[in-house]
């Protein structure tokens, strides 16, 4: 018997997650800054500023090195609104597939 994962069970355990739409880009949490704003490393090479909205302040819990959706102002590129966070799980996921470093 072999200890290799059975592609079929592998598929399993993959589940659908929320991938960026327009405008959207990952990003890790670098530092957090309190007063509902984090320090951000994008995946377009960015430090950015980002605000956690009203709707996931008290929902959603942010923590260092986290792997977030966010999306930057158009108007200051060198801000952005979070969007979503991913638990340790999915984020694990989207660097298996290598979506994300």
């Amino acid at each position: 018997m072999s200890n290799k994962t059975d592609p079929n069970e592998e598929e399993l355990h993959r589940r659908k997650l929320r991938m960026p739409q327009e405008g959207e880009v990952f990003a890790v949490v670098s530092e957090m800054l309190g007063s509902n704003r984090i320090q951000v490393r994008c995946a377009d090479s960015v430090e950015r500023l980002a605000r956690i909205p009203g709707k996931m302040r008290k929902r959603v819990w942010i923590r260092q090195d986290d792997v977030v959706l966010v999306k930057p102002w158009e108007w200051q590129d060198s801000k952005a609104d979070v969007v979503w966070r991913y638990d340790r799980h999915d984020a694990a996921q989207l660097r298996r597939e290598g979506t994300i470093e």
